[in-house]
């Protein structure tokens, strides 16, 4: 399997993702399912990313020949750690280490084990040899290296067990948003965008916006009415009472369309629908403070990455700004 060979079984991945058959889309039943946060509409969202920034022949050529990849690679095998907030958040973990040339051994979450696995599935369909260079696994021994992505308490754990490997490890981490008080309504509406998709599970999800002093949140608001419908989803519904009635016992001035919370907090992560507002007076010194957050994924604004854009990482968006291919080939 050398690395045409690899790529263009990724385009005829690609291909049988756009057909759209019926054991495709029953195995997407089947992750709703098993999680209920997999709506149907946002593991349509999540595998459109991944077919029109991943899976794109010009795209994962180019990307092949920054890093300069050819086949002489001293073949690793690499251990992965998944995590399971949105669906499929651990492709491009995989996509890196398959491309690589590297053999990969991976743990996928409890939350998402469904996708992944029946991508690989097919894969190995397509082409036998896939079965030597992908495998799953509840332990992660044996391995040469380590990616591992959770929280900042198992992220200690990680660092523990993985201390005398090379790795990367992952910590919780969220985005946030500079507003300068002159959106059009389509800039809102992207932004609203940017903090709703996948119930705000994500790390590139806006959980904090800067406002400046004096602003309308009018607008704001009625940019979050599209998704209202999130009151329809009984675990999303359970966390917004459960919030509501916290503010409310403890006498919190807060905002609300009916469905999204907004209230003034300085801290950048948020409860699920709930955003954190903060006012700011010089947007030259929240840029400097900004910078040096390291807990922060990406930071949308004018300035910034687009509004709508948060959501759909290409394949250099590496998490938490480590570049995973780079640590691949460096081994």
């Amino acid at each position: 399997m050398n690395l045409q060979h690899r790529i263009e079984l990724l385009i005829k991945l690609r291909d049988y993702l756009q057909k759209n058959d019926q054991n495709w889309q029953d195995a997407k039943i089947s992750a709703f399912q098993k999680n209920p946060w997999f709506t149907a509409d946002f593991i349509e969202i999540a595998v459109k990313n991944i077919v029109d920034k991943f899976l794109q022949k010009d795209l994962l050529d180019q990307w092949v020949r920054f890093y300069h990849l050819d086949d002489n690679i001293v073949e690793r095998n690499i251990g992965i750690v998944m995590a399971g907030n949105i669906p499929l958040v651990g492709f491009h973990d995989f996509l890196c280490v398959f491309v690589s040339g590297h053999r990969q051994t991976i743990k996928c979450s409890s939350k998402d084990d469904v996708l992944l696995t029946f991508l690989v599935d097919k894969l190995r369909s397509l082409d036998a040899k896939v079965q030597n260079k992908v495998c799953f696994a509840e332990l992660l021994k044996g391995c040469d290296a380590y990616i591992a992505t959770g929280s900042n308490n198992t992220a200690r754990y990680f660092n523990q067990y993985f201390a005398k490997y090379p790795n990367i490890i992952r910590r919780n981490r969220t985005s946030v948003a500079v507003i300068s008080g002159d959106e059009t309504t389509d800039e809102l509406n992207a932004l609203s965008d940017d903090i709703h998709l996948y119930f705000g599970l994500g790390c590139r999800n806006i959980t904090k916006l800067y406002v400046p002093k004096g602003y309308d949140f009018v607008p704001l608001l009625r940019s979050f009415d599209r998704y209202k419908y999130f009151r329809d989803h009984h675990k999303y519904t359970n966390n917004y009472d459960y919030q509501l009635s916290i503010m409310l016992l403890n006498h919190v001035y807060y905002m609300t369309n009916g469905s999204t919370l907004l209230v003034e907090n300085p801290a950048s992560f948020s409860s699920i629908s709930t955003i954190n507002y903060e006012y700011y007076d010089s947007e030259t010194m929240l840029s400097e403070l900004l910078k040096n957050q390291q807990d922060i994924q990406c930071i949308a604004g004018k300035d910034w990455i687009d509004f709508g854009k948060a959501q759909s990482p290409d394949l250099n968006s590496y998490a938490d700004g480590v570049d995973t291919m780079q640590f691949l080939l460096s081994l």
